[in-house]
């Protein structure tokens, strides 16, 4: 019995998306139609709300003392200014994209790889101030808020974080040291 309705929901979910591709919109964008769905993007202003929301993020989860306060306005300042930069490579990329949608594809690599070294010097020059002002307030962090701090900014690292468990595997000072079990 549970063979039988297991394939009728099959044969129906079949029938059914056979149906849903017959009935494209005429009038969708060519690219639409060969089962390309235009994607959500997130706008300038989106990009601001969520930068505003991980750095009022930081500074709660940091649980900052009186006498820490006193360094975050220039640590704030620093991010800011590394998330307005951020935007605006997006939105120039974005610019940049849509102008060359039609053309042939025919780079320059000397040209790309001077641009890319042009982009990496702006950004190693705003990590470089972000460094430069947090480095009294890190020094005045107890373990507690190291720990917050190392989990709250783990998305901000490059890749997301996302291979934050790979850090140590060969070393024994990482997560996987010998000190918590291989």
């Amino acid at each position: 019995m549970f063979k039988v309705m297991l394939a009728g929901a099959a044969a129906l979910a079949i029938a059914g998306s056979t149906l849903v591709y017959a009935q494209q919109r005429p009038d969708a964008p060519a690219q639409e139609q060969r089962g390309h769905h235009p994607r959500w993007q997130m706008s300038a202003e989106d990009a601001q709300a969520f930068s505003d929301a991980r750095i009022a993020g930081l500074k709660a989860g940091l649980r900052l003392t009186p006498d820490q306060e006193k360094s975050w306005p220039a640590i704030e300042a620093a991010l800011r200014d590394l998330s307005k930069d951020r935007i605006a490579r997006m939105e120039q990329w974005r610019k940049d994209r849509d102008a060359r949608a039609d053309q042939p594809r025919d780079r320059d690599m000397v040209a790309s790889l001077r641009q890319r070294a042009d982009t990496m010097s702006k950004r190693a020059a705003g990590l470089a101030r972000l460094a430069d002002a947090a480095e009294p307030l890190y020094k005045s962090l107890d373990d507690g808020q190291k720990r917050r701090l190392a989990m709250l900014t783990r998305n901000m690292r490059p890749g997301g974080g996302h291979h934050w468990h790979w850090r140590g595997r060969d070393r024994d000072d990482g997560p996987r040291g010998p000190e918590r079990g291989r």
